[in-house]
């Protein structure tokens, strides 16, 4: 079963079939795809945003602006607090982590709309894509393409137009679900483009509206989207600005089929860009354009030069003999037969603290069956890292190795987070699996003898 399968069965234009709230874009009539419950859940958790999405429009008209907390809705806008609750929600609204949640009430939904960020970059946001975009989410609900490595979850969405849509993690990637049709997403993103033609925070509208223009068979307009882009990139602008605008435009040549031409691009990149920051990314752009044309070896030989340590799969983990935060030796010996997950994080790293519930459900199902975590932080402040263990409660054991630490050489980490799971010999299962497939792979490794 594949997401987009689930999106073009379960979301579709307002049928009679659909649940009664108006603003709902969610149609539930294939209960194939979803179990009578999550059913039932996907419609009270759309009715619960609804209800949502009007106490905050009502808000908005009374204060000029939006409420820190959507528990501040309550009393006066929001009568029931049961709507601040998704269903689907096994911990009914009290995080695994109390990390940047409500202080006030149990909340399922992510919020992130308090008044000074607001007035930073969503309401900017909000202009450009004229309402469509999310004010409040809902991570909860089940993906039958459960074999996700990074997207482990639907995720409900309720727009500033107070409208519901389903997506993955990436909402800003699916335009019709936004916007309801083929020819509305069109029409927004073409709106947005207008407004922010030369902005490069906008610039990923270009491949979103290409592919829009693809799939509706106008092929002048393809064209000329390319052309569009290409007149606002900045080729020889500063390294991180030049590779992006390359990277856009590789991006829109591969999604019209010109592969070559984006080989020959990329190609380009590869001699010009030895010294450039993101050329392990250029390596990793080749081998998979190689791999779709069948070239197996050269896809092979980018891949590994794209990330070395794929050569590491199934070969025994780095040793290590280290101190701990609270100054007691620890060593990957201390806990051979065990199946052990380094987890290499920081602070300041929001996915690092988005994925921590799920390692954290992941340990507490597998602790007493050989399963350890060992979390490792590269913050540039110990103090910091003890100030967030203890609010946090993780009950594994960590090592502070800072910004240029030894483990971080050891292991050649060059982006967190990054999850090694090695199993009862030793040797390394995985080292950037997340989510859904890492529940997966440690169940397997914990069942696993040696």
């Amino acid at each position: 079963m594949t997401l987009n399968l689930l999106f073009t069965s379960v979301i579709s234009a307002i049928t009679e079939n659909e649940t009664d709230v108006p603003g709902i874009r969610v149609n539930f009539e294939d209960e194939s795809l979803l179990t009578e419950q999550e059913s039932r859940n996907l419609k009270t958790c759309a009715q619960n945003l609804i209800t949502i999405g009007k106490a905050l429009q009502t808000y908005e008209k009374e204060h000029a602006n939006f409420p820190e907390w959507l528990s501040e809705l309550q009393p006066k806008h929001l009568t029931n607090p049961d709507a601040l609750i998704c269903p689907a929600d096994e911990e009914q609204g009290v995080p695994i982590l109390s990390y940047n949640t409500d202080p006030n009430l149990p909340v399922s939904y992510n919020y992130d709309c308090d008044p000074e960020f607001y007035q930073q970059w969503l309401k900017h946001e909000r202009n450009v894509y004229a309402d469509a975009n999310p004010i409040v989410r809902c991570p909860h609900h089940a993906n039958p393409d459960s074999d996700s490595t990074f997207v482990s979850n639907l995720h409900l969405n309720l727009s500033f137009s107070n409208n519901v849509y389903l997506s993955d993690a990436f909402w800003h990637k699916h335009p019709i679900k936004m916007y309801g049709s083929l020819q509305a997403a069109i029409a927004g993103y073409e709106r947005a483009l207008q407004l922010v033609p030369d902005d490069p925070h906008f610039f990923p509208f270009y491949p979103e509206l290409l592919r829009l223009y693809t799939e509706a068979k106008q092929e002048k307009d393809v064209e000329n989207i390319i052309k569009s882009f290409k007149s606002v990139m900045k080729p020889h602008g500063e390294d991180i600005m030049r590779f992006r605008d390359y990277w856009t435009l590789v991006e829109m040549l591969k999604i019209v089929g010109k592969h070559e031409e984006a080989l020959q691009l990329l190609q380009h990149l590869e001699k010009t860009e030895q010294e450039n920051l993101f050329i392990r990314s250029i390596f990793r752009e080749i081998a998979m354009i190689h791999e779709e044309k069948g070239n197996t070896e050269l896809a092979k030989a980018y891949s590994l030069k794209a990330d070395p340590k794929l050569d590491l799969i199934g070969k025994p983990a780095p040793e290590f003999s280290l101190t701990d935060i609270n100054g007691n030796p620890i060593s990957l010996k201390d806990y051979q037969g065990k199946v052990v997950l380094l987890d290499f994080w920081a602070t300041w790293c929001g996915p690092c603290i988005a994925e921590m519930p799920n390692v954290k459900k992941i340990y507490d199902t597998h602790k007493d069956r050989g399963f350890v975590v060992i979390g490792i932080s590269l913050d540039n402040d110990a103090s910091e890292v003890r100030d967030f263990l203890k609010e946090c409660e993780l009950p594994w054991r960590q090592i502070f190795d800072g910004q240029d630490g030894t483990l971080k050489k050891l292991f050649q980490i060059r982006g967190i987070p990054s999850l090694w799971l090695i199993d009862r010999a030793g040797k390394v299962i995985s080292y950037k699996t997340r989510g859904a497939e890492l529940r997966k792979l440690v169940d397997e490794a914990v069942k696993a003898k040696i």
